[in-house]
């Protein structure tokens, strides 16, 4: 598709060509990523079937950067998906965590799945993440889901009896500086290689394609208020989603629209002092019907008493009982879909908004660090030698 009416001439001129162009091709990516793990399954359940049996396994699902939130957003689904087997952990722990206390972060005694989110595979917190796993670790395996097939973590692992490497179609490695496509493909790859409930992917890709396409003159109007911060909030799976939206607006913005990101109930807490007229604030509903009620209340709670303004990204209610506003944002899935469907979907708002909010700024997205500071793949970064206690 293309978004949001850009002229493709334009986008060239201004820097934006890479990554206008992978927010929108993401519908195609992952119908094109879930046929891949279909054709893989056989495989994929060969390998993962025996350590999901073992007792007392623990589940690590790791990345940095937005990689790191994937996990987030996958790591509550998986446990509850998993929660009847006893004794079994899942847990998102950064890798940028495990590198610097390693002995904080693994437990040698306690069989463990590594689940390694990583765009390129050549990041050294990714690297140095699984060597020390594998060294600190006695029963350690390895899930690599990554977007580069020259990349070092793919090169690396590919063959190794204790792995199993997910590599994901060239489409998904953006070239851009922000992660957008390999984000939401790595985050449903995962989705789909522990079989968790979510939804068709053609509903999947439906509703994406319907929100870009239906939200552009909200979008254009907000990118035009020039908000001076803005607050994403979810509970749950949609926290880890609330956290990349931050960090797209954030990088793609090159720190100059300040963004934050915190959980439903937890902004109340003191992070709420953020809010003033120049405030935007984001909300991601839950579908859980539990959960959902003390969004409900946060959402209505911000609209009454001011002065930001608030959008709520949502389904349609269950019962119907909830009332509408015209800064509710319709998600185009049902509202028995579990949150995890939600997050891709969601995403894609959030993505488009960050865009244009660069271009607003007058900053090139495909390459938005003026200073050179801030790279595609973290550079900089000395791994320390670690003696083992």
């Amino acid at each position: 598709m293309t978004l949001l009416h850009l002229d493709p001439t334009d986008l060239d001129h201004r820097g934006a060509t890479h990554t206008a162009r992978e927010i929108a091709h993401q519908p195609a990516v992952w119908q094109t990523v879930y046929a891949q793990l279909q054709a893989e399954r056989p495989a994929l359940d060969a390998f993962l079937a025996p350590l999901l049996a073992l007792p007392q396994l623990r589940i690590v699902l790791t990345g940095a950067g937005s990689s790191s939130f994937i996990g987030q957003c996958i790591a509550p689904a998986l446990l509850r998906h998993l929660g009847q087997r006893p004794g079994i952990r899942v847990e998102a722990v950064a890798t940028t965590d495990i590198v610097s206390s390693p002995e904080q972060c693994l437990q040698p005694e306690v069989p463990t799945l590594l689940v390694s989110f990583a765009r390129s595979g050549n990041s050294p917190e990714s690297l140095a993440a699984v060597e020390l796993a594998d060294r600190f670790i006695k029963t350690c395996h390895h899930l690599v889901i990554t977007c580069a097939a020259d990349g070092t973590l793919n090169q690396r692992m590919a063959g190794q009896s204790h792995a199993r490497v997910l590599l994901l179609p060239d489409e998904t490695n953006d070239r851009a500086f922000a992660m957008t496509s390999s984000f939401s493909g790595m985050l449903l790859a995962a989705a789909w290689a522990f079989d968790l409930p979510l939804a068709p992917v053609a509903d999947l890709a439906r509703a994406a394609q319907t929100l870009a396409e239906g939200e552009i003159d909200r979008l254009y109007a907000l990118a035009e208020q020039s908000f001076e911060r803005i607050v994403f909030l979810g509970s749950n799976t949609l926290l880890g989603l609330a956290r990349e939206a931050a960090l797209k607006m954030l990088e793609l913005t090159d720190g100059k629209l300040v963004a934050m990101a915190d959980s439903t109930l937890g902004f109340r807490h003191g992070p709420k002092t953020i809010l003033n007229d120049k405030t935007l604030v984001v909300i991601i509903l839950s579908n859980d019907p539990y959960t959902r009620q003390y969004d409900l209340d946060l959402l209505r709670e911000l609209r009454q008493q001011g002065p930001a303004r608030v959008l709520a990204l949502r389904t349609s209610a269950l019962n119907g009982a909830e009332t509408t506003h015209a800064d509710d944002v319709h998600l185009a899935l049902p509202a028995s879909a579990p949150d995890l469907a939600l997050a891709p979907v969601a995403l894609v708002f959030a993505q488009c908004l960050a865009l244009l909010a660069s271009l607003q700024l007058g900053i090139t997205p495909d390459n938005p660090s003026a200073s050179g500071t801030v790279t595609r793949v973290v550079s900089g970064v000395t791994i320390h030698p670690v003696t083992q206690q």
